[in-house]
């Protein structure tokens, strides 16, 4: 069964800070930015202090979807197939289509590249928020282990339940996945996959979360993915539009990451500002 944890991984695979990471950047943040990020820091550093955790929450299934065009249904129809997705039954239309818009992503970029998808390895996403779409990445990995990480884990929903909650019923049902309350910059655990959607790279988007500056470390990150990324493991990422991966990829050159491949999405399942840019990397 999936496990949270709000201080330490599950048993038999811990994870450990570091000492010998990269000291931090000091960016010249606008006054209007440093106001915003000191409020959210408040409101976050509240969050993390009270743990707020009620019980696992589950969404009401929406059972079918509606509303799409014909070109979705029939492509969501063929991931259905194709992976045994069921998200419907699962979660709330919005949560569902995402799902398959995530998988349809994986789906495609991968039969682009004409690459092998690595199954059966232990697997490690950046970022996850209350990850939603861990189905997704267990289905379309078939992972031995799948951990999703998030430095945020005690948000508190207008529902009443917390991050924390909205993931251990998103994870309930997964053999061997965990959602881990952390800043991946300070974790040392390999990982032969290590996924990251749609990272922060710059520092607008942080902002837009709700999220204070002093979380924003883009070079810390970066340099962390590379060390724990087993030998011969894969780094995949996406990220909106070609500019922000250009940033997103400036970075993973520093920190000695190797480009293997990158696919821009002509048409995404679910409407995006930007269409999503996918790359594969190596240590």
């Amino acid at each position: 069964m999936g496990t949270t944890s709000p201080a330490r991984p599950r048993s038999g695979s811990e994870f450990s800070a570091s000492s010998a990471d990269v000291p931090p950047t000091t960016p010249n943040y606008s006054l209007l930015q440093r106001g915003r990020s000191l409020y959210h820091d408040i409101w976050f550093r509240l969050s993390e202090r009270l743990r707020w955790s009620r019980r696992p929450h589950h969404e009401t299934p929406v059972g079918r979807l509606s509303g799409l065009a014909p070109w979705q249904t029939s492509r969501i129809e063929t991931l259905r197939a194709q992976y045994d997705a069921d998200f419907e039954s699962r979660y709330g239309h919005h949560t569902a289509l995402a799902n398959y818009a995530y998988l349809d992503v994986l789906d495609q970029a991968w039969n682009a590249a004409a690459r092998p998808i690595p199954e059966g390895g232990r697997v490690t996403d950046v970022g996850c928020a209350n990850f939603w779409y861990a189905h997704t990445l267990y289905r379309f990995f078939r992972p031995a282990t799948l951990t999703g990480v998030d430095v945020e884990g005690f948000r508190l929903y207008p529902t009443g339940y917390s991050r924390y909650d909205a993931a251990a019923g998103y994870i309930a049902d997964l053999p061997q996945t965990a959602f881990l309350v952390a800043d991946y910059s300070q974790i040392e655990e390999q990982a032969d996959v290590i996924t990251a959607w749609f990272p922060f790279v710059t520092p607008a988007p942080v902002l837009a979360w709700r999220l204070p500056l002093t979380l924003f470390s883009p070079e810390r990150l970066f340099l962390r993915i590379a060390r724990n990324l087993a030998r011969g493991g894969t780094f995949f990422m996406v990220n909106q539009g070609t500019e922000e991966a250009d940033v997103a990829a400036d970075y993973c050159r520093r920190a000695g990451l190797h480009e293997r491949g990158r696919w821009i999405q002509p048409q995404p399942l679910r409407q995006r500002p930007h269409p999503p840019v996918a790359s594969w990397w190596t240590s």
